[in-house]
């Protein structure tokens, strides 16, 4: 069994991001299948990709690609194996994308469609499809615009909902892509593997671009990028659990601040009515001895509520 690994996204953008056209061919293929449109021309605008992670700051590992028709896609291979806020992420990169646009001098008709197309091995949408798109729309599903104006979409695949044991002969173009990706690792080892290798055009050119990282250095790397990752995602939870921490000590502060204001209240009301009733006793001829034995107070108390 090899080390290619196209569910590792450092080198998912290294088989269909270098700068070269066998790499740009593959892309245009997996773009072409999972878009459902054709694709003749993308650039890649952010093909850079330094193979010593440990120099990297803040890496983009997504592909940033523009069509001749300057529509821009942000492609991404996502690693994490959780749902942990993948919604929010998704709509996240669609508005990065989005507003990164140049509009100065031009009017908003001229934005150009965004698409977010990412690809990831978890359930997350719940329906049977592996590839859905996601536009502005209602609560009864109505689009905020035109389906023909409509600039901002979400393209998700779940490679997850994909079956594994599904004959080859059954499978759509999708349905073999998402499976080579699960399992190029295993190389002709994979029976369908083995027969898509040998007949069909796109996986040929895909295992062209994944024999260039089965070497072993490309198998340290990989295995150094995952074990980065899992650091990275581990630092993520227990931020997340230490900001959650921070915000119920926070409530229970304020909680505790609530329940002293009431306090503070009520002691108020209580002496307010202390005072009242002292007033009352005095005005109503009680000594202040009487009143202090009552009342539980010393004489100077009494005065002084007396003539406040």
């Amino acid at each position: 069994m090899r080390s290619a690994n196209l569910l590792n996204d450092f080198a998912f953008k290294y088989v269909f991001g270098e700068d070269c056209k066998e790499a740009n061919d593959a892309l245009k293929s997996l773009l072409t299948v999972f878009l459902e449109r054709k694709v003749h021309h993308v650039v890649v605008k952010n093909s850079e990709l330094v193979k010593d992670y440990s120099k990297m700051k803040n890496p983009r590992l997504d592909l940033l690609v523009e069509f001749d028709d300057r529509t821009m896609v942000d492609l991404e291979m996502q690693l994490r194996q959780t749902q942990d806020h993948l919604p929010i992420r998704f709509s996240y990169y669609l508005a990065r994308l989005h507003s990164s646009q140049e509009l100065e001098g031009k009017y908003y008709g001229e934005l150009k469609e965004t698409i977010v197309l990412v690809l990831f091995n978890v359930n997350l949408i719940d329906n049977n499809r592996m590839c859905n798109t996601f536009t502005l729309k209602n609560e009864d599903g109505l689009s905020f615009v035109k389906e023909t104006e409509d600039r901002m979409k979400i393209r998700t695949v779940e490679m997850a909902k994909l079956d594994v044991n599904k004959p080859l002969k059954e499978m759509n173009e999708q349905e073999k892509m998402i499976y080579y990706f699960l399992n190029c690792h295993k190389g002709m080892d994979d029976s369908k593997i083995k027969v898509m290798i040998e007949s069909d055009g796109v996986i040929q050119m895909l295992e062209k671009r994944v024999e260039t990282i089965s070497d072993d250095g490309w198998k340290k790397i990989i295995e150094d990028f995952r074990k980065l990752h899992e650091n990275e995602e581990r630092m993520e939870r227990q931020l997340e659990e230490a900001h959650k921490a921070q915000e119920e000590a926070k409530k229970a502060l304020q909680e505790a601040n609530k329940l002293s204001q009431e306090a503070d209240k009520k002691v108020e009301e209580a002496n307010k009515q202390v005072k009242q009733m002292v007033r009352k006793m005095y005005e109503d001829g009680f000594s202040l001895d009487q009143i202090s034995e009552y009342c539980s107070l010393n004489v100077d108390e009494i005065q002084v509520l007396t003539k406040s």
